[in-house]
């Protein structure tokens, strides 16, 4: 791995051109195994900043019925920690640049052990992991960890997130803060642009790292209204669904990020 981190780096050009962070989600192993590094090539061709890769888990409480589901058909096909790290590695053979952030739960990463897990990421070419379920009073062991090997561990913050909750998460922050737009699972459609402003002005206003907003964004022009209050945003159920449904899921993840691109840019 670059002494510097990719996300930083990244995150870095785009503010110094005064661009906005385009930030794919995608579950790996869904809608195939075979589909999942094409995918992830097909997104940066279509303007990807830096990708989230789901790692497919069990009881994914924190996500709503679209990633919940995408998640259960990965199990499926028997995708798991070894299928993510080595998607990650072959996406890395002809992509040296493009941040990848693992995004999942705490559960699998225990049960591989959080230091074998780290080094294995570092190696595939992992940049970041975000662990929904991991508390912020508990997370200094993870993080000291992944430091050590070069590796972000990424912070949520939501709506809900009091103000003395907010402290520490600024302090530790690495990478970017995951502004959830609405307290509520992934996918649903309740988007107070002015409520989301006000909130992410107070997250953006002492952190050390750029806020890049999530939940509820399903087009260009959700992109466009939230990437106002951010430094960025990220898009996860309305893409999986497409992915979902689609009959060429390559063609179809290039297209769906293409205008939202645009809009980010216009």
């Amino acid at each position: 791995m670059s002494a510097v981190n990719r996300i930083d780096a990244r995150l870095a050009a785009l503010a110094s051109t005064g661009r906005k962070a385009l930030v794919p989600f995608v579950t790996a192993g869904d809608p195939s195994r075979e589909a999942t590094v094409p995918v992830m090539h097909a997104l940066v061709e279509g303007g990807a900043d830096l990708i989230e890769l789901g790692v497919p888990f069990s009881d994914p409480m924190a996500d709503g019925p679209v990633i919940q589901k995408s998640s259960e058909r990965a199990i499926e096909r028997k995708v798991g920690l070894t299928f993510v790290l080595e998607a990650v590695r072959a996406f890395r053979a002809s992509d040296a640049t493009t941040p990848v952030v693992l995004m999942g739960y705490l559960n699998p990463i225990e049960m591989r052990g959080v230091e074998r897990f780290a080094d294995e990421a570092a190696a595939a070419g992992v940049d970041g992991v975000l662990l929904v379920d991991l508390p912020p009073e508990e997370a200094d062991p993870v993080r000291e960890v992944f430091t050590a090997r070069g590796l972000h561990l990424i912070a949520l913050v939501a709506p809900t997130t009091t103000e003395a909750r907010l402290g520490p998460l600024r302090t530790h922050a690495q990478g970017y803060l995951y502004y959830v737009s609405f307290a509520g699972v992934t996918g649903a459609s309740k988007l107070d642009t002015g409520d989301v402003a006000a909130k992410a002005a107070v997250v953006r206003a002492h952190s050390p790292v750029p806020v890049l907003i999530g939940f509820g964004i399903k087009d260009a022009a959700s992109a466009k209204s939230l990437a106002a209050h951010g430094d960025g945003v990220i898009v996860g159920s309305a893409l999986v669904q497409a992915l979902a449904d689609a009959a060429d899921p390559v063609a179809t993840a290039r297209a769906f990020l293409q205008p939202i691109r645009a809009g980010l840019d216009a």
